[in-house]
């Protein structure tokens, strides 16, 4: 999320100080109900702490907590926000409190962009979003369903292997590529359409544009958010870009939901079917809930959010994976040597050789640690009054669990801004994925949690597997990689991964690979 304010906004908030002290203003003191949480000082009329949010905000939050401790209070223009930095308090929030802060903040970005709530992701807790997390987890990201489709994911990957094997050696940009092989998959698997449709399709361009203008806008600041008087300028343009953004993405859902409708008749066997089939057969079996959205809005807002959280996500994590490889450069040999041990040279590897390349799960779980896709979790939104730590937290209060430092706390981990795999399978080896442990939750933790954890996970050790068995990565200049972090809902790396990826395979290993 970028909380970065421009001089003339800070100057236009400033000068709307009087007239803003006019209008209603929430008390937000509680002294008969309890002690309050600490507050930074420093805080500014009108805008509270943004101007101390300079920057990521995962890393000035950081430095915050340094001084005010792992739980404090910031003031976001009429809003506040708790903002917890270590395991304990992320556990009180997170585990008993997982009943409170279940909400999500109601932002200009999630009517305009997320369907007004209808996408998951961003809905209010309720009956809408418990039924349509069931539907998704059930019919869309269960076990039998991600082993289904796994003809795709191995397609897709073989597939961006064979565009870059080349003559042997090539310069390739990693960090496009593997967010080609994401959305390519993820676009197959809702859409039906392999990447050549889409990527020959008149929607291409537009919707590649949108998907990365969705995660730039989900991750600004929008003045208005904090000062809803401030709306009708819509200072910095952003809601005018969100509609037009949040119209290009619908009008290619829409594309493809009535393709699938005028095709329905003639569907081949059930387990042939794509994430828009299945949609369209639940609500087509008697959806009697009362939800306030139609079928349809329900449909291509799912559709979008799988697409949404699968392609940046995996990007981003397998982009961070291969820079800390590059510059650790004996990590990644002893991780192409497991890779030869368990594979050998004379084969492509399967997702069956999976489980058994245990050092590769575990470079992929230190670069979760290091760089979780979402470094600072997105807001939740307590549902009542509660009280976290013996501090009194009014309802509508938002949280933030800052990921970044509670993965990087020296309390808990040794050496915890050193890349070292091995920690996953000595000291730390009971440590999971799956948000049981808040020490490390890369995909959240308590009833908001991934619901896409398996084929997350899936999709980035077969990705990252398949490109390290064949071909030996290296920068030009045998440099080292810049891991400066970007702005963005998501830890995206701000500058591209160039690389020279030479052969390491018999060269009748790439020509044999089936690419579908």
């Amino acid at each position: 999320m970028e909380f970065h304010l421009s001089t003339a906004t800070t100057s236009l908030l400033t000068l709307l100080l009087f007239l803003y002290c006019l209008l209603k203003w929430k008390n937000y003191t509680h002294t008969n109900k309890g002690k309050e949480p600490p507050i930074p000082s420093n805080s500014w009329p009108i805008i509270g702490h943004l101007h101390l949010l300079s920057g990521l905000p995962h890393i000035s939050l950081g430095k915050l907590a340094d001084t005010y401790g792992p739980i404090f209070m910031i003031k976001l223009g009429k809003d506040r926000a708790l903002v917890v930095s270590s395991a304990e308090m992320a556990k009180q929030c997170l585990g008993a409190g997982d009943k409170v802060f279940l909400n999500r903040p109601h932002k200009i970005f999630v009517e305009h962009m997320a369907y007004n709530t209808a996408l998951l992701g961003f809905s209010p807790y309720g009956e809408y979003w418990r039924e349509l997390r069931k539907i998704i987890t059930i019919e869309l990201l269960s076990n039998h369903r991600v082993e289904m489709f796994k003809n795709v994911r191995v397609s897709e990957v073989r597939s961006g292997i064979n565009r870059i094997s080349g003559t042997g050696s090539e310069l390739v940009d990693m960090k496009q590529w593997f967010h080609d092989i994401s959305i390519n998959t993820i676009i197959r698997l809702v859409s039906g359409k392999s990447s050549i449709e889409f990527h020959q399709s008149e929607v291409h361009n537009q919707c590649m544009k949108a998907i990365r203008d969705f995660f730039e806008l989900a991750g600004v600041f929008v003045p208005a958010d904090a000062l809803p008087f401030l709306r009708w300028l819509d200072i910095g343009g952003y809601e005018k870009k969100m509609k037009r953004v949040a119209k290009v993405i619908d009008v290619v859902a829409q594309k493809w939901l009535e393709e699938h409708k005028e095709r329905k008749s003639s569907k081949e066997k059930d387990e042939k079917r794509d994430f828009m089939d299945v949609m369209l057969s639940v609500f087509e079996t008697g959806q009697d809930k009362p939800f306030k959205f139609d079928s349809d809005t329900i449909i291509k807002a799912t559709s979008m959010a799988m697409i949404l959280a699968a392609t940046d996500t995996t990007a981003v994590t397998l982009t961070w994976a291969l820079s800390l490889l590059l510059n650790n450069k004996d990590i990644l040999k002893k991780t192409q040597a497991e890779l030869d041990n368990v594979v050998g040279k004379e084969r492509q590897v399967e997702e069956s050789d999976l489980k058994n390349l245990v050092y590769l799960q575990a470079v992929l779980k230190e670069t979760m640690r290091l760089y979780p896709a979402a470094p600072l979790s997105v807001p939740r939104e307590a549902i009542t009054d509660c009280t976290v730590s013996g501090y009194y937290i009014p309802v509508g209060t938002q949280l933030f669990v800052n990921l970044y430092k509670i993965h990087r706390d020296p309390e808990v981990w040794e050496d915890p801004l050193e890349f070292h795999p091995e920690r996953f399978l000595t000291t730390y080896k009971q440590y999971d994925v799956r948000g049981q442990q808040f020490e490390y939750m890369p995909f959240g933790s308590g009833r908001r949690i991934c619901p896409g954890i398996s084929f997350a996970l899936l999709a980035m050790q077969f990705t990252l597997a398949s490109l390290l068995h064949g071909f030996d990565i290296s920068i030009p200049c045998d440099g080292t990689v810049d891991m400066t972090e970007g702005f963005g809902l998501t830890n995206l790396k701000a500058t591209p991964l160039e690389v020279i990826a030479t052969h390491r395979l018999p060269r009748n290993i790439y020509s044999d690979m089936n690419v579908n």
